[in-house]
């Protein structure tokens, strides 16, 4: 499947300009925080953001043994980073209460990956159990809005926030991910709210690509009746977890503001993105019938 994209080059692994190595993009001293970090994108990101050098990186998740182990794994590739993590409910407000709090003993928040969510229940519209199709609806929206009321409280000043949404509020893939859909659509809303009501912050909105973790799969259909052969070659069309997880590293850095309060796709090329710099802070790529696309 194809899709209409602002630039040429479309990626599908990361590349020279995002690459976290690079002294432009240098994370050094900065606090990142990264709910969903025990694994796929989430966990990624936390190793991108230390290769980038970052001080502190706290990750987020339900699960402690995958955060255990995505937290052994950073430290042993980037030893001087101080990477912790908390088993946490992004439902529950107290425990994220609790994680920023007891993070934020060590410094103010330079840096949030709002990555945590769920699929959500995939089925026709005629078809679906209504509590089910709104348990993933409150789990998407209700949790991404309890993750920034309480990161308000401790974002240092000029703060960044990366919201991984998907294309999906917006492009009917399937006919079974409405829920997964409007979730994704109300959420995007609260992020833009978001950045109108903090202006001092520099709010991004990022479709990650197309990845394969056990998120998307439970969001595509075509997964139900996968058998290994096809998950095997649909690897070849599929992009690397590395790619959204550079481009929220370039993203954090003062090369990308002249996306402030855009929403993006990690595919599209950021150089090209760089010589329509005028275009953009024009009002290419805002979220609403005068952004991208326009249909």
């Amino acid at each position: 499947m194809s899709f209409p994209a602002p630039t040429a080059t479309w990626h599908r692994k990361p590349y020279p300009t995002i690459d976290p190595s690079r002294p432009e993009l240098s994370a050094k001293g900065k606090n990142i925080v990264i709910t969903g970090g025990g694994s796929g994108i989430g966990a990624e990101t936390a190793r991108y953001f230390a290769k980038a050098g970052a001080s502190r990186i706290l990750i987020i998740g339900r699960r402690e043994a995958s955060l255990l182990s995505t937290k052994i794994s950073i430290s042993k590739e980037s030893p001087r980073v101080n990477i912790s993590f908390a088993s946490a409910d992004i439902l529950k407000k107290t425990e994220i209460d609790a994680a920023f709090a007891e993070f934020c003993k060590g410094g103010k928040i330079d840096v949030l990956v709002s990555n945590a969510g769920v699929g959500g229940l995939v089925a026709p519209i005629k078809d679906a159990d209504p509590d089910e199709w709104f348990s993933g609806i409150e789990t998407n929206m209700k949790g991404s809005f309890i993750v920034v009321q309480s990161f308000l409280g401790h974002a240092a000043p000029g703060a960044v926030v990366i919201n991984i949404t998907s294309a999906v509020w917006y492009i009917s893939i399937s006919g079974t991910t409405s829920s997964y859909g409007a979730a994704k659509a109300g959420s995007l809303r609260l992020f833009h709210a978001l950045a109108h009501e903090h202006p001092e912050l520099t709010v991004y909105n990022l479709q990650p690509g197309y990845v394969l973790t056990d998120g998307a799969k439970s969001v595509d259909e075509g997964f139900q009746n996968m058998t290994l052969e096809k998950e095997e070659a649909l690897k070849l069309i599929t992009d690397e977890v590395g790619l959204p997880a550079a481009y929220c590293v370039w993203l954090a850095s003062p090369e990308a503001t002249f996306l402030k309060g855009k929403f993006m796709w990690s595919n599209w090329d950021v150089d090209e993105l760089k010589e329509r710099r005028s275009e953009i802070k024009a009002g290419w790529l805002d979220i609403g019938p005068i952004g991208w696309p326009f249909a």
